[in-house]
């Protein structure tokens, strides 16, 4: 699967692709911007390939590609699209080169046919932050007290803190609540995401200020493992923000 490409010289394509077996490999797709390319536009994002490559000395070189699975209805929708782009972009940046990484594709794959089966574009990229830490060993704690490790209680105050790792009880030393509050709501969704399958978080009724406050918190931690933010995010918020900018200027003139 293609996780980034960019253009290199009049007419070849250099590209990033996450495999199985072999892990992340850079390779070259010469002249595959050649209208007459036999390549054409097979080495498309959002599909799994089959292909065969050649070994060079600074890339390796695309010679044949064969379509195994093109997720066409993701690329229907723009949202889903900027979604598989900012998912791609976290599993290149997760990955190390000629690394073997079977669960990271499998992974990748599964989040890919979930959006091409129409499936809300955040709850699949929720679900797909949080079994990435999991790969990466970096799971957040969601039970225990990151700093005291005593059992989180439904009664009392919490605080997300990515740099310890996950939930710091209300009565350890920390970030003040007003820099760092995680509602209970937004704490059993965070455990669901790790505790349920894929089809049952789809189906969960949310308000959607919990959905944003877990977006929120699921980003920061994303941000503290990779040690930055995906550039993806900002096109990605760019598309989102259209839709319900419109959605909120039409209820706004309802109102009126």
């Amino acid at each position: 699967m293609v996780l980034t490409r960019f253009d290199l010289g009049e007419a070849d394509r250099v590209l990033t692709l996450i495999t199985p077996g072999e892990g992340k490999i850079k390779a070259i797709a010469k002249g595959i911007r050649r209208p007459t390319s036999r390549l054409g536009g097979s080495l498309e994002p959002f599909a799994e390939l089959r292909v065969t490559l050649a070994r060079g000395r600074t890339f390796d070189v695309v010679t044949e590609v064969q379509v195994g699975h093109a997720w066409l209805r993701l690329r229907d929708s723009l949202e889903s699209a900027a979604t598989a782009w900012y998912l791609a972009e976290l599993a290149d940046r997760s990955l190390e080169e000629r690394h073997a990484s079977e669960p990271l594709y499998a992974l990748l794959r599964r989040a890919c046919e979930l959006l091409d089966a129409g499936m809300a574009p955040g709850r699949v990229a929720r679900w797909y932050e949080m079994h990435l830490a999991d790969e990466l060993g970096q799971r957040p704690e969601t039970d225990r007290c990151v700093e005291c490790d005593r059992l989180l209680e439904a009664d009392e105050a919490f605080r997300w803190v990515p740099p310890l790792g996950g939930v710091l009880c209300g009565r350890c030393p920390g970030p003040p609540a007003d820099r760092a509050a995680l509602s209970l709501e937004a704490l059993k969704v965070l455990k669901a995401y790790q505790r349920l399958d894929i089809e049952a978080i789809a189906s969960l009724r949310l308000p959607e200020a919990v959905e944003r406050e877990v977006e929120a918190v699921m980003r920061d931690f994303m941000r503290v493992a990779l040690e930055r933010d995906a550039r993806s995010l900002a096109f990605l918020d760019e598309v989102r923000t259209g839709p319900r900018a419109r959605r909120a200027a039409a209820r706004k003139r309802e109102e009126l």
